[in-house]
């Protein structure tokens, strides 16, 4: 009987193909995003890790300079004489490959994921010029007497040497931090008198970049989900449509004997067989996805992080076994609710229509008290939660519980719809909406959160390019940028003196403020920074203060993750601390920022010296051709203003490519579902169309409405996405941008984008309901006639 069953359920599948490829296709769709973000995660965090193992990141305490980026052999010397267990590292960057140096007989970790080969000895790592790296950067690093060996542990982007290798390929003498050993000996002088520039940073039990990026990759997921739901609408209809038309099937099954737990079983068995081979199909999808998208996430990554991530994609179990997994508890949750009510319905009872829509009806009540609840947590979210889970809580529940809300506010639309109307043909085309409205509720559930998806993510980005356009034209203010030899720093300032109207060193050094990685400017503070320059808050006069030395300015980076804000100390060094005057946003940083006037930066670091300059001038192609023509600046030296702003805007939209692709295709898989519900319910909805088509409406009229049908359902589903996309962008802008990033963006209205979105996805129902509507209107007067033979 098991064999006769199984028979039977698969002969529903023969005879429905389009059912059968609707619930294949819609199941590898979701898995495909899903799994395609999870491949993505999985090799970036990859990256994170070996970057971690090189530097034994997170594993050991490490000594950091209080400021400034090196730290002197003397203060090394001196702590090991004291009995410090510690170890110097070297790093840096050498065209635009990062250079790390370890020393192997001190280092706690060795040379970290570096084991020599047998035909390699320790002293020929020592001495021989030996630098590690993986096969592409490899090859980007090779010198003359160099000696580079191919390993695929090395994190990409990164070279590991000996430190003294390291030394003299980056033509550093300092050193960059201490790694502290986990055994120290007992009786040890204190830092502060040892070494009272240095500070402590404890482990953290990962890798900073790591830590620093989950918010990021959290963003992802949280986009992979959303893509997953969309497509499982899919699956849920077509699953539910399949059972509801086995209805018969399943009463005779079960009266000629079979045992309710085996049909449910051999239910079961027939899902996961279909779940499996859609994975597969997702599984492979998902990877040329990732694929695709992997350069642009690299990119991404490391214009806002400063991390490097691997450009080619690899074959890891852990992202193509959550495919799998997620596409088996994706059907799972589809068939759920068919299989419950299968289980819970009287014997004879499941072969009728009433009982049914009966058992769907508690669905729907339950349906509705989801909806009121979900909808009701995220208003108590926005108002009381805080942090990041708590923003990504208040997402879920705002698209789930709009998508649940969705069917009950078009019914209630369309009843209003109906009573304004008095023509007869009218009121039966409301009253058919109505009716259809149960199948194509899940396609136009997913329409919503797609748009809404679409909605909210562009406002987001659009906002975030409006303020950055205005952020580059703030920071960007001089005419001409340029950059000489450090030899010639000295001769350029004065001759541009001489011929520029402002102009203004920039001077840096990486450090630590508020034990987090930062970088320190020196401003010579002017007319264009007080002109150009705006805060987020600041106390009265801030240039003038810090112009005196008495206080400093921070990025909302560091403002936020330090709990800094205008008033609070911040330490510059041991026995420099002062007060926050303002604090200013740096939209695309990854690290903070702190400002302080330019004689002090050079009391703090007396060998540091201006090798670039911005230069204010009322006629920049004379300056130009002046310090080409007469001072003998090569011509590749100096950028011009529109040159910055085009190279970061081009990077700001490389960013958000990922984004941008995930949304279309998100609407796309939209767009599919509404196609398979109109294609499935067109087959269903003969007899009900018989009728009216024998009193006197023709078949190309019905295929008229039909098309007409969808595209009212389509913009209903399109005005209720637009506030639910705008507050998808509020919870975006101001909850998860700050926790993720480290900036609050203002919001930005974008009308024409709406409308531009709205006309999309009217186009996309338009084209899914055409070849319904034409099958329709081509439908043949015998299948019509059909219906009036036998009884319904």
């Amino acid at each position: 009987m098991t064999a006769a069953g199984l028979q039977a359920l698969w002969s529903h599948w023969l005879r429905n193909k389009l059912q059968l490829f609707t619930l294949i296709a819609g199941l590898a769709l979701a898995t495909a995003l899903w799994t395609g973000v999870q491949a993505v995660n999985v090799e970036a965090r990859a990256s994170y890790d070996a970057a971690a193992a090189t530097l034994d990141e997170g594993r050991y305490d490490q000594l950091v300079p209080r400021a400034g980026s090196t730290i002197p052999l003397a203060t090394y010397v001196a702590l090991r004489r004291a009995g410090w267990q510690v170890s110097p590292v070297v790093e840096g960057e050498l065209d635009g490959i990062r250079v790390i140096g370890l020393d192997p007989l001190t280092s706690p970790g060795g040379m970290g994921p570096v084991s020599l080969g047998p035909e390699q000895e320790l002293g020929d790592v020592l001495g021989g010029a030996t630098v590690f790296a993986d096969a592409q950067t490899a090859s980007r690093i090779a010198r003359e007497g160099l000696r580079v060996t191919e390993n695929p542990d090395i994190a990409p982007g990164t070279a590991l040497a000996d430190i003294s290798t390291a030394q003299e390929l980056l033509g550093q003498p300092g050193i960059s931090r201490l790694i502290i050993a986990p055994i120290q000996p007992l009786g040890r002088p204190p830092l502060d008198t040892l070494a009272p520039d240095l500070t402590l940073r404890a482990a953290q039990g990962g890798s900073d970049i790591g830590r620093l990026t989950d918010s990021f990759h959290l963003n992802l997921t949280a986009f992979g989900l959303l893509s997953f739901a969309v497509g499982i609408f899919i699956v849920h209809g077509a699953i539910g449509l399949a059972f509801e038309q086995r209805r018969a099937m399943v009463r005779t099954l079960r009266a000629v004997g079979m045992p309710l737990s085996r049909l449910i079983a051999l239910l079961a068995l027939e899902i996961t067989a279909l779940a499996l081979v859609a994975g597969a199909l997702g599984v492979v999808l998902g990877y040329l996805v990732a694929a695709t998208l992997l350069p642009d996430v690299a990119a991404t990554l490391r214009g806002l992080y400063g991390a490097e991530v691997s450009n080619q994609l690899q074959l890891r179990p852990e992202w193509w076994l959550s495919g799998l997994a997620i596409a088996l508890v994706g059907a799972a949750l589809a068939a759920s609710g068919a299989l419950w009510q299968i289980a819970r319905m009287p014997l004879l009872a499941s072969g009728g229509a009433r009982a049914w829509a009966m058992a769907s009806g508690k669905a729907r009540a339950w349906q509705i008290v989801g909806a009121v609840a979900l909808l009701s947590g995220a208003a108590l979210l926005a108002l009381f939660g805080e942090g990041l889970i708590a923003g990504f809580a208040l997402l879920g529940c705002l698209l789930i519980g709009a998508a649940l809300a969705l069917p009950m506010v078009l019914d209630r639309v369309l009843t209003l719809a109906a009573r304004t109307t008095r023509a007869v043909k009218w009121q039966w085309f409301w009253a058919d909406t109505r009716q259809q409205l149960r199948g194509l509720s899940l396609a136009l559930m997913a329409l919503l959160l797609a748009m809404a998806a679409n909605v909210g993510v562009s406002t987001m980005v659009s906002s975030f390019r409006t303020t950055f356009v205005g952020f580059l034209d703030q920071r960007l203010a001089a005419e001409l940028y340029v950059s000489t030899a450090a030899t010639d720093a000295a001769r350029l300032e004065a001759f541009a003196l001489e011929r520029a109207r402002e102009v203004m060193p920039i001077l840096s050094v990486d450090t630590t403020a508020a034990g987090l990685p930062a970088e320190l400017y020196g401003a010579r503070i002017g007319d264009t920074y007080r002109e150009n320059w705006t805060f987020l808050d600041a106390s009265p006069a801030p240039w003038d203060r810090v112009a005196a030395g008495e206080a400093l300015l921070i990025n909302e980076q560091l403002a936020r993750r330090a709990g800094l804000w205008v008033g609070d100390p911040l330490a510059l060094s041991a026995d420099l601390t002062l007060p926050i005057a303002g604090v200013f946003g740096d939209y695309g940083n990854p690290i903070g920022q702190v400002i302080i006037s330019e004689p002090l930066f050079a009391t703090l670091h007396p060998g540091e010296r201006p090798t670039r300059f911005g230069l204010r001038t009322d006629d920049p192609d004379a300056l130009r051709r002046a310090l080409v023509e007469t001072f003998g600046l090569p011509a590749e030296n100096i950028i011009d203003q529109a040159g910055i702003k085009a190279f970061s805007l081009g990077v700001f939209e490389r960013t958000f490519t990922v984004t941008a692709a995930l949304n279309v295709l998100t609407l796309s898989v939209a767009g599919f579902a509404i196609l398979m519900s109109l294609l499935t319910l067109s087959a269903m909805r003969v007899p009900q169309l018989a009728p009216v088509w024998a009193l006197g409406l023709t078949r190309r009229e019905m295929g008229r409405l039909e098309l007409i049908r969808a595209l009212i359902l389509a913009s209903l589903t399109a005005l209720l996405a637009l506030p639910l996309g705008l507050a998808l962008a509020w919870v975006l802008l101001a909850v998860v941008n700050v926790q993720a990033f480290g900036w609050k963006l203002p919001m930005f209205l974008f009308p024409l984008d709406y409308a531009r979105l709205g006309l999309f996805a009217l186009l996309a129902a338009a084209l899914a309901a055409l070849w319904p509507a034409w099958r329709l209107a081509r439908t043949p007067p015998s299948d019509l006639l059909k219906v009036f033979a036998n009884e319904r």
